[in-house]
């Protein structure tokens, strides 16, 4: 308050040299009440000569009152990408050397101010040896944790290799990092490894050329879903980090919960299996429609042990058996299920199984490519009859099997038609839909087939089977001899020959 009214009394006297008194009031949230109350008069009439700048960091706090009259002028964080050529070019002419993730180091513990960035570097450069700024020196004067750590979690989080996370930190803490910055260290370099899965957001990285190619690489090993889990974990442990009673096992705990992240997304994925599933199916004119959409699970028949593997076009569906193909399949049991629906493919080596470092990119990129050609869709009217004609050898209902050899197929685009010619067996096919269809989609890799059951009645004398004929009489066989050759009556009434009642 004293302080405001001798800066009023003082803005009285004019000038003595130059046009202008400039006053600078830095923190002036701080002011109180009244110390704004006795300044506003002198704002709202300043004279000619008199120029305030009001200087805070929570305009917010400022009485609405001062505001209103007053220009103000919103100032940005200095961007670390400015911050790291405003000290490259201190370094130039100070004929300095330093190595550029040194100077991002600095600039990014600076968080956006150049002052605070230029007073880490002299108090870095005064004790730099040789006038040379290194990485190493940097993070040991910050006290700042070596982002190598960061890549090896992260290494070691996509293997699940839980002993070597577990030691990774514990190193880290002999250190001397507290869990709390650790987490947070790790929460950022998830955020950067998710920022380099896209292209468009890779100018969101602040790093330098030969960390960000890092960033890069570790971002093709790492399944956006794996990225998203574990910054809510980690997110989850900051909140409660200070609620927790013991720090470490809290910190760690939530390390081993982002080391099974892909494996908890893939139990995730297998459904729970029931034994019966009706699709959707509707009965019109005497055609029976069924589609069951996108399936999002395994199905199984606990009879056949058929199934369908889950749609999503990025998990892996696995092959069918070469048997299936020659209409030969033998029911599959409910682990060999589950190793299919999990993408266990014969001849294939999956992805997961290489070490997931940064030395194994482009042989996981390889082995993904081949997973992709993979999925390609079998679906052929031949494959379909084979499969088809598979299953029906599979079942072991007698009368199932015998309506599904009776049906005629027939594919239209992503459709199979199968016209039966008899109201039972529509109804027995009208029950076996839903299995029927799923392992279809499975076995042709084909997750939008779909299937439709007509019944046409014209066509019942062809479906029927043909009945054997009834043995043929004597004189029946002796009629047919003399149509056959003329010359068998002759000898019949040359040598007066008769049947033999």
């Amino acid at each position: 308050m004293d302080h405001i009214r001798a800066l009023v009394e003082q803005v009285r006297v004019p000038p003595q040299r130059g046009k202008f008194k400039v006053y600078i009031i830095d923190e002036v949230h701080m002011l109180s009440q009244g110390a704004f109350n006795a300044f506003l008069k002198t704002l709202e009439e300043p004279p000619p000569y008199a120029i305030f700048i009001l200087a805070t960091t929570e305009k917010h706090k400022v009485i609405p009152t001062i505001l209103s009259r007053c220009q103000i002028f919103d100032f940005r964080r200095i961007t670390t990408g400015d911050m790291v050529l405003h000290l490259r070019d201190i370094c130039r002419k100070e004929g300095i050397e330093a190595e550029e993730d040194a100077l991002h180091i600095i600039a990014q513990k600076a968080d956006g101010a150049l002052r605070d960035a230029l007073s880490i570097f002299d108090r870095i450069t005064s004790s730099a040896s040789g006038r040379n700024i290194r990485y190493d020196d940097v993070i040991e004067n910050l006290n700042v944790l070596d982002y190598d750590y960061y890549f090896q979690i992260t290494d070691a989080l996509l293997a699940e290799d839980s002993a070597s996370i577990l030691n990774l930190f514990d190193q880290i803490l002999r250190k001397g990092f507290e869990p709390d910055v650790f987490i947070i260290g790790l929460a950022e370099h998830l955020r950067n490894i998710l920022v380099c899965k896209d292209e468009a957001t890779l100018a969101l990285l602040e790093a330098g050329d030969s960390l960000r190619e890092r960033y890069r690489k570790q971002a093709a090993l790492s399944p956006a879903s794996f990225l998203l889990t574990a910054l809510n974990i980690c997110n989850d442990c900051d909140v409660n980090f200070k609620m927790a009673r013991h720090k470490r096992l809290h910190v760690e705990m939530a390390l081993l919960k982002m080391c099974f992240i892909n494996r908890a997304v893939k139990a995730a994925q297998i459904p729970v299996f029931s034994e019966k599933k009706t699709p959707d199916a509707t009965v019109e004119g005497g055609r029976l429609t069924a589609d069951g959409g996108q399936p999002s699970g395994l199905g199984l028949n606990s009879s056949t042990g058929y199934g369908n593997a889950a749609t999503n076009p990025q998990s892996p569906i696995p092959n069918p058996p070469e048997t299936a193909a020659h209409g030969n399949a033998q029911p599959l049991s409910k682990k060999e299920m589950i190793e299919l629906a999990s993408g266990l493919r014969q001849g294939l080596k999956k992805a997961e199984a290489i070490p997931l470092s940064l030395d194994a990119y482009e042989q996981a990129v390889a082995v993904e490519e081949a997973e992709k050609a993979a999925l390609e869709s079998r679906l052929t009217i031949e494959n379909a009859r084979s499969e088809w004609n598979a299953y029906a050898a599979s079942v072991e209902s007698p009368t199932l099997r015998q309506a599904m050899t009776a049906a005629l197929l027939d594919l239209d685009d992503k459709t199979l038609s199968a016209t039966v010619g008899m109201t039972t067996h529509r109804s027995l096919l009208q029950q076996e839909l839903a299995r029927l269809l799923d392992t279809l989609r499975l076995r042709l890799h084909d997750p939008v087939l779909k299937i439709q059951v007509l019944l046409d009645e014209s066509k019942a004398q062809e479906l029927r089977p043909i009945a054997p004929k009834r043995p043929l009489t004597a004189k029946e066989k002796l009629d047919k001899m003399k149509e056959v050759n003329p010359l068998v009556e002759d000898l019949l009434k040359r040598f007066d020959l008769k049947l033999d009642e």
